[in-house]
């Protein structure tokens, strides 16, 4: 009898059991890693906390919800980080199961499980998934667009427009990037003869009236705030820079995607001496339209993205990683019907690896990186220097601590205290517009910076804008890893409140 291992067993007769195991596995990986190595949040979640925490309906980075969803799972978890990790994960799990979801739809329970196996190895959707923002908030929100799409296109399912409509709304107040998603939808639709016909009744009018009604105050705040202008354009000096800059970002999205070109080479038939032996993955025929469907949404998306990106030399592909969602899909959909899985053994050590490897990078860059010198952002001890300068006014003024800044990175940690003090960015106040530099002098607060010396002298565009500052003595922090490391001395200065 052939030989074919519990795995394949449990694709075939399980399918939906190894998705939630192989789902779960990697929500627990990140939400327990960054509990145990960060000490202070990664890359601007921060900063996603400090603008939350205002409830604006708009800001300068964009639309306003995941913000909000942020601010509310931090104090939901007593004003820990723990809260907005676990909100990370269920976004990342929310985005799974939605797409193994859509490949059932299309190519049946058991290559849906192989599909949604191969996304997880894109990079995108590991450690940069633990970092809660609009890309990570935006990801089950795509994923939800794109299965209602299709059974609205596909299916005919006209009960699936409400859903729709409430998820093109939310996207909308999600990223700036949702608009040119939406007009790619739309774009299949009116090139597809099936997607024409569903815009012919009246619910896409009913979807649209949902859509405004839920995108209208973050409208109006655009409209207002005169921030709907394109980015100039590049001048035609320019262009041949664009455009390497342009290959560059797409060569990002295929390094991005390299797990799943390793696993479709190693499974090919072009190493194997017998094909026949290899257990056989079935699928029932993809509807045509399907197969245009799933090959639209993952090549147009990225291409895209990347493509407007470099043109006005952003440095990142405008809609992130959801540009990458359904290339996993996208590689099943090619294979055929019938999906060979050849070296099993090798599939399943490699799968594993690209899915741990990014976790054993961060444990690695945390606990070794210090002892070359290097700093980890990650390991500054965010909440030691919270509590330290939050006492320390109210101890100084008999006032809590109303709001911080000076040094970006140092004044978004010291906004996440317990008080949640206001961050003022005094370099470029015009980006958080709750308070100006008069209304913090007024008010009073903290103002820190790196401190380069034991004196503590504040840098020479700190004291321009804070006239008369008078430094107090430099505080020192201990790393959680020394290695050669010299301690943290930050330089801080107290505004005391004008106002009784």
């Amino acid at each position: 009898m052939r030989f074919t291992s519990l795995v394949i067993e449990l694709i075939r007769a399980r399918p939906r059991l190894v998705v939630w195991i192989v789902v779960l596995f990697q929500a627990a990986l990140w939400l327990i890693l960054p509990v145990l190595l960060y000490r202070s949040p990664p890359g601007d979640l921060a900063t996603v906390l400090a603008y939350g925490r205002e409830y604006q309906v708009g800001t300068v980075l964009g639309p306003p919800l995941a913000f909000w969803l942020g601010d509310i799972a931090f104090r939901a978890a007593g004003n820990h980080m723990f809260g907005v990790y676990l909100l990370a994960q269920l976004c990342g799990i929310a985005t799974f199961w939605t797409l193994y979801l859509l490949a059932r739809a299309i190519v049946g329970g058991q290559q849906a499980v192989l599909a949604v196996l191969l996304t997880m190895t894109v990079t995108a959707f590991s450690s940069p998934g633990v970092e809660f923002g609009p890309l990570v908030l935006a990801r089950p929100l795509w994923a939800l667009l794109l299965l209602h799409s299709w059974q609205i296109m596909g299916q005919g399912r006209r009960n699936a427009w409400f859903a729709w409509s409430i998820e093109a709304g939310l996207l909308l107040l999600t990223i700036p990037a949702a608009i040119g998603l939406l007009m790619l939808v739309t774009g299949f639709a009116l090139a597809t003869e099936r997607g024409r016909r569903t815009l012919t009744s009246f619910d896409p009018l009913f979807a649209l009236l949902v859509i405004v009604v839920l995108a209208l105050p973050y409208l109006i705040w655009l409209m207002r705030a005169d921030t709907l202008a394109l980015p100039p354009w590049p001048a035609i000096a320019d262009l041949g820079d664009r455009a390497l800059h342009w290959v560059g970002l797409l060569g990002g999205l295929l390094l991005a995607i390299s797990g799943i070109v390793v696993l479709v080479v190693i499974n090919s038939g072009w190493f194997g001496r017998n094909p026949e032996d290899a257990p056989i993955i079935f699928r029932p025929p993809v509807d045509p339209l399907a197969r245009d469907f799933v090959y639209f949404f993952a090549i147009a998306p990225a291409l895209a993205g990347s493509l407007i990106s470099g043109l006005f030399g952003l440095d990142r592909v405008a809609g992130g990683g959801i540009v990458l969602l359904m290339s996993g899909l996208a590689a099943v959909v090619a294979t055929g019907d019938l999906v060979h899985l050849r070296r099993q053994q090798v599939l399943r050590l490699v799968w594993a690896a690209a899915v741990i490897a990014p976790a054993i990078a961060v444990t690695l860059t945390t606990l070794l990186l210090p002892w070359t010198g290097g700093e980890v952002a990650t390991s500054l001890p965010a909440t030691a220097i919270a509590h330290f300068f939050g006492d320390s006014f109210e101890r100084r003024t008999n006032h809590p601590l109303r709001a911080v800044t000076g040094d970006a990175q140092l004044a978004t940690l010291i906004s996440l205290d317990a008080g949640r003090p206001h961050l003022l960015l005094d370099a470029a106040p015009e980006r958080t517009p709750w308070l100006t530099l008069a209304k913090f002098t007024e008010t009073g607060g903290v103002v820190v910076w790196r401190a380069s010396d034991t004196v503590g002298t504040p840098p020479a565009a700190i004291a321009q804008r804070f006239p008369g500052l008078v430094p107090e003595v430099p505080r020192a922090f201990e790393w959680p890893v020394t290695g050669r490391q010299p301690l943290l001395r930050i330089g801080w200065a107290i505004v005391r409140p004008k106002t009784p």
